[in-house]
């Protein structure tokens, strides 16, 4: 089966209650990891790359890689770029095979969001790629996206179907109360979702797919294990997993997750190090590292996301 688009996906997620994991990936153990994962759940999956990945591990090997994982596998992947930031970064992906773009204008003025957007989508559709949109900023910092407390802003679900209609976008990204990055929320604060304004979009967009971005849950065992073997993050606790699975009931189809699988590689890897300290081998600390990454993303498709058995 060859890479696919999300729009089947979506459409049955949608009508399912359930959402499909996109899962941001840098060399092959993550790929491996998340997509085994996949297999074993009978999972759908979005594979997706930042530019700083697309930088980090050469564009034609990510690409190379996700086809790998695909032959392997012979799950339906979809291989999206996450927060393309320009026309030439979306064009560029599109070029090389990617199936999915986001182009994120976010912070740009509406009109100037709605122009790029628009741009975008009309080249991506001419070669059968699909769009996703984003209308609010999330706060937090993910490899280029670095927006303070201050600057970050909720959805306008009264902009909506406006952007949408102008754009011709496939799916809309919205701010509801996540936030990118590990350093989330404090402890002993309650993160609250709202679900006031996805339910509002809903009504605003029946049918249409929305996106949560900056969802990672912060699992804290992970973050036990790299503050234990050497590690010094501050305390924080990520989106609660009820909420994520209670937004996938509804209109969101798909839930970016990056930051938890950054822990339980790191988190690995760094007990690896102090139990083995004579070690050298990357096959020996890689190894224990996306066997993790595997039980994480299990664990996300069956507890949080509910698209196991989906294909």
């Amino acid at each position: 089966m060859p890479l696919v688009t999300s729009t089947e996906m979506f459409k049955k997620a949608y009508e399912g209650g359930y959402a499909i994991g996109a899962f941001n990936v840098n060399n092959m153990e993550i790929i491996q990891g998340i997509t085994e994962a996949a297999k074993e759940c009978k999972s759908p999956v979005i594979l997706q790359v930042s530019k700083g990945a697309r930088a980090y591990a050469n564009r034609t090997y990510l690409v190379k890689l996700v086809e790998a994982a695909e032959i392997e596998t012979g799950l339906p992947i979809v291989l999206h770029l996450d927060h393309g930031d320009s026309f030439e970064t979306c064009k560029s992906c599109i070029d090389d095979g990617f199936t999915s773009v986001m182009i994120d204008a976010s912070s740009k003025p509406f009109e100037e969001n709605i122009a790029i957007t628009k741009q975008v989508v009309e080249y991506a559709h001419a070669h059968g790629v699909v769009v996703e949109a984003e209308l609010g900023t999330l706060a937090g910092v993910e490899d280029e996206v670095n927006v303070s407390a201050e600057d970050s802003s909720y959805t306008r679900p009264e902009d909506v179907q406006e952007f949408v209609n102008r754009t011709g976008c496939d799916s809309l990204a919205i701010a509801i109360g996540t936030s990118h990055g590990a350093y989330k929320f404090k402890p002993g604060t309650k993160p609250q979702l709202r679900f006031d304004i996805l339910e509002e979009v809903q009504k605003r967009l029946p049918g249409f797919p929305i996106v949560l971005h900056g969802s990672s849950s912060v699992p804290q065992d992970y973050v036990q294990m790299v503050n234990t073997y050497g590690g010094h993050m501050p305390d924080a606790i990520g989106v609660p997993e009820d909420q994520l699975r209670e937004a996938s009931k509804l209109a969101v189809c798909k839930i970016n997750i990056d930051s938890d699988l950054r822990l339980a590689m790191t988190g690995t890897i760094r007990k690896y190090f102090h139990d083995h300290p004579g070690d050298f081998d990357p096959r020996q600390y890689l190894k224990p590292a996306r066997a993790n990454i595997k039980e994480l993303v299990k664990h996300k498709i069956v507890d949080v996301l509910g698209s196991d058995n989906k294909i």
